[in-house]
């Protein structure tokens, strides 16, 4: 493979069984392959959804899956076990733990069973040695603790995905390995300071991602995200760091193998 040809990438986070698509997940599997996206892993964030999630990995060459309660469901759903996310985690294309974490944004009422969640979370994580996908907003003090603690109780990795909170939280993650993912709010005009931390971070630890049907990247901002579209957020975090597309690409491809080892296999 040569710069001629297109960049291969990932999108490393994306939400194909939510109502926005219906029905369209073959068109929006073949949209992103022929941008050159040719692999997507699309998270459950109820576990009673898994079963349709897991179906639409299943139907599609190049989509994985990966499975958990999403904090701002926490409340709303019975809590997770470690046994549950560990037989899930036997599926040969289930390669994450997640998405979990702690959301203060709305459902800051709820920050308990958030963090009882998140721990049964890692520890699965630790037990599978899948990584763990994290969604942290407005809990950056909480979420590094958490973190802190628990690596200190037995080694987990993982990913915190959209990444939108602060400096001291992205230092916290890096220095416990874990990767940073780039979403298309990295490529919003006003957000200087998420690229600022995305250009400090080693380049090694990178991920780009949609969260599609969420946070389409200009040109498309205010429309419905579709994993096809990570190749414009690709765009800025080449010229972010100073890399052409396609450098950016396989760097972050490359990441990508390296967290999601069972992707590989």
């Amino acid at each position: 493979m040569s710069e001629s040809d297109p960049p291969l990438l990932v999108d490393s986070h994306c939400h194909l069984d939510f109502p926005d698509f219906e029905g369209e997940q073959a068109e929006l599997v073949a949209r992103a392959r022929a941008a050159g996206v040719t692999r997507m892993v699309t998270i459950c964030t109820r576990l009673r959804n898994e079963p349709a999630v897991r179906a639409i990995a299943e139907a599609h060459a190049g989509v994985f899956y990966a499975a958990g309660t999403h904090p701002m469901h926490a409340a709303e759903e019975p809590l997770a076990t470690v046994e549950e996310l560990e037989a899930l985690s036997l599926h040969p294309r289930f390669i994450g733990i997640g998405e979990t974490g702690l959301d203060y944004h709305y459902t800051a009422d709820s920050a308990a069973v958030q963090a009882e969640s998140l721990r049964i979370h890692i520890e699965a994580a630790r037990r599978t040695g899948l990584p763990l996908i994290v969604h942290s907003r407005d809990a950056d003090q909480d979420m590094a603790r958490i973190l802190t603690e628990e690596h200190r109780a037995g080694a987990f990795n993982g990913v915190m995905h959209c990444y939108t909170s602060g400096q001291e939280l992205a230092r916290v993650a890096l220095d416990l390995g874990f990767y940073l993912s780039m979403s298309g709010i990295a490529a919003f005009p006003r957000s200087t300071e998420i690229r600022e931390i995305f250009a400090a971070a080693p380049a090694d630890r990178i991920l780009v991602e949609t969260d599609a049907p969420y946070l389409a990247p200009p040109p498309y901002r205010g429309k419905r995200n579709e994993p096809a579209y990570v190749v414009h957020t690709a765009r800025v975090g080449a010229e972010l760091l100073g890399m052409t597309e396609y450098e950016f690409a396989s760097l972050t491809t490359l990441n990508f193998e390296r967290l999601f080892r069972k992707a590989v296999a």
